[in-house]
């Protein structure tokens, strides 16, 4: 089940995206931090009503968020759509326990669903360029790579802008 987040739910959401920080470090990918993702940011997705999350067994699992918003660090990319009607992917995790149970391509489907539903013409978003799986991912669901961005208080390394045409 999918379903829109709410502030009570934001102490799971910390535990899952800590426990995937520490799994990305246990594995050598330094994409999550300290500084990223925040409980202030969660607080904003919720109050947004932006934040989904994933639930399995009563125990949230994952969760994403599907925003309106063009980060200032996008306007540089070239993007395949105009930037007026797209969807932006954020801070999409599953619990370690759940990876691979096929969680991540439920968000996501549920996203580009909700997208074309609401008659947005592209879903856009960023993944940290160490993280090859997370590339494989989105490529692998038809997401076209278009260039480099960086949050320098995330890492010195460039993650890089992805988009899907509706």
């Amino acid at each position: 089940m999918i379903r829109l987040a709410t502030p009570a739910d934001i102490p799971r959401i910390l535990e899952i995206t800590k426990a995937c920080a520490s799994y990305m470090i246990s594995i050598g990918i330094y994409q999550w931090n300290s500084h990223y993702p925040t409980k202030a940011a969660f607080q904003n997705d919720v109050a947004k009503k932006e934040l989904y999350v994933t639930i399995e067994n009563n125990q949230i699992v994952g969760c994403v968020v599907i925003s309106t918003f063009m980060d200032e660090e996008y306007i540089p990319i070239k993007w395949l759509t105009p930037n007026n009607n797209n969807i932006y992917i954020h801070r999409l995790a599953i619990h370690p326990s759940c990876q691979g149970q096929g969680k991540a391509q439920e968000l996501m489907t549920f996203a580009e669903n909700f997208a074309k539903q609401e008659g947005f013409t592209s879903v856009r978003l960023d993944t940290f360029s160490k993280n090859e799986r997370n590339q494989r991912f989105y490529e692998q669901r038809g997401y076209k790579k278009l260039g480099n961005i960086y949050f320098p208080k995330q890492s010195e390394f460039a993650f890089y802008c992805y988009e899907l045409v509706l």
